[in-house]
């Protein structure tokens, strides 16, 4: 079974193929995604990496947490299950 990880504290420099490479050394990576920012298209220093198995993801935390990337300290975890943050704007009333 897949297993999410998250990954904070990334350069901004570094790219989904980097962070692939980077997870592939202590397992199968079957995605990696950097999340950008929506307006500017640049890094916002945190991405999503998703191992093929829980031990191969345990391995990756293990080796990967508060590790050094081009000066900055990473943090691997769990994935948290995405919250729902309701609707995005939306109707209502009487406006004009």
């Amino acid at each position: 079974m897949n297993k999410k990880l998250y990954v904070g504290g990334l350069p901004y420099s570094v790219t989904e193929d980097k962070l692939q490479e980077i997870f592939s050394a202590h397992g199968t990576v079957e995605s990696a995604r950097v999340i950008t920012d929506r307006f500017t298209g640049r890094s916002r220093g945190f991405g999503f990496v998703e191992m093929s198995s829980e031990e191969e993801a345990q391995k990756a935390i293990d080796s990967l947490n508060e590790s050094d990337l081009d000066g900055r300290s990473l943090t691997v975890n769990e994935a948290r299950p995405q919250e729902n943050r309701g609707g995005g704007g939306g109707g209502g009333g009487d406006r004009w």
